[in-house]
């Protein structure tokens, strides 16, 4: 992922249109097309369920096409591919921003695919982290079953459930303790109090998508002075948190702008400390905004299709 934010802070080696959005009877069908050079080109569907109440998920696949045909090459259920490559972004931000390199307590708000993902890749790559806390807004089966799959995956680490509203003192409690809080909801007024988060902390805001929601407050936002953004231009339109706190371009600081390659894609990222130390230093916490931007999906879903290779089923009579 590094290398996809890095490819479009450059401004070049990409193609990557806005977000288009559709109103079905029960779902927002958002469509985003997207093409880097050297790795393929992709278009994501996915459908948002417009009532609170459906809590099937966020069905989604995408098709990657032939750079030489321009045919359709591969049909790729993205559902959990999304999830992952959100994850993989915000765990990056997470490495290049927060202050305390051993955390030992993580928050989460939201019990859908993202926030598993997000928990699943933070606890992998911090085994300092040991009590997990993970905020819903109902007490529901799918917060159970979340709560199930994390402490078989990583059984050294406690586990605990809090319901949004429900025990504000608690809230309070968990928040100001939290290294590391991640936030993934629909959410359109703040999850919780600016004052609560501790100084040092690190945000991953994923949640909102459109200048309606906003999963946390301008207040909070005015803390960390500078925010880390996927990607500007996407944020101006669409991070309503941002939008609200009438945030512009000299507020936000673009992820692929805290990293450089020596070499190739394939080579391993190096860290700009001094962008990094600029930021750490514009407010007492840190924050990454993210959207989600397609070059994301042309990433992960190539690596899948190219990791399929003769496994995967091929027909090769459909266009």
């Amino acid at each position: 992922m590094a290398f996809v934010f890095h490819t479009l802070s450059s401004g070049s080696g990409f193609d990557a249109p806005l977000r288009e959005a559709i109103t079905m009877a029960q779902h927002n069908a958002l469509f985003m097309p997207a093409r880097v050079q050297g790795l393929g080109t992709s278009i994501k569907m996915v459908s948002v369920p417009r009532h609170p109440a459906d809590q099937r998920g966020l069905p989604a696949s995408s098709l990657v096409l032939d750079e030489n045909t321009g045919g359709i090459r591969a049909i790729v259920n993205a559902r959990q591919l999304t999830a992952l490559r959100t994850a993989a972004g915000s765990l990056l931000a997470t490495r290049l921003l927060l202050s305390d390199p051993n955390p030992n307590t993580f928050l989460a708000f939201g019990a859908g695919k993202q926030i598993e993902a997000h928990v699943d890749l933070h606890l992998r790559a911090y085994s300092t982290i040991e009590t997990c806390t993970i905020v819903n807004k109902s007490d529901n089966q799918r917060l159970a079953d979340l709560i199930i799959r994390l402490k078989s995956a990583h059984p050294t680490v406690t586990f605990q459930s809090l319901i949004l509203k429900d025990d504000f003192a608690r809230l309070e409690q968990v928040t100001r303790a939290a290294n590391i809080i991640c936030t993934a909801t629909s959410s359109k007024e703040p999850l919780f109090e600016a004052k609560w988060v501790s100084p040092g902390t690190h945000l991953n805001l994923i949640g909102s998508y459109t200048p309606e929601m906003a999963e946390v407050s301008s207040e909070l936002l005015y803390q960390a002075g500078k925010v880390v953004v996927d990607s500007r231009e996407a944020c101006m339109s669409e991070a309503g948190e941002l939008i609200k706190a009438r945030f512009n371009e000299e507020d936000m600081i673009e992820i692929g702008t805290l990293v450089h390659f020596d070499n190739t894609p394939e080579a391993d990222y190096k860290k700009v400390h001094a962008l990094c130390d600029q930021v750490r230093q514009a407010g007492k916490i840190t924050i990454f905004k993210s959207v989600g931007i397609g070059l994301q999906d042309v990433a992960i879903t190539n690596m899948v299709v190219n990791l399929a290779g003769e496994i995967s089923t091929r027909i090769d009579s459909y266009d």
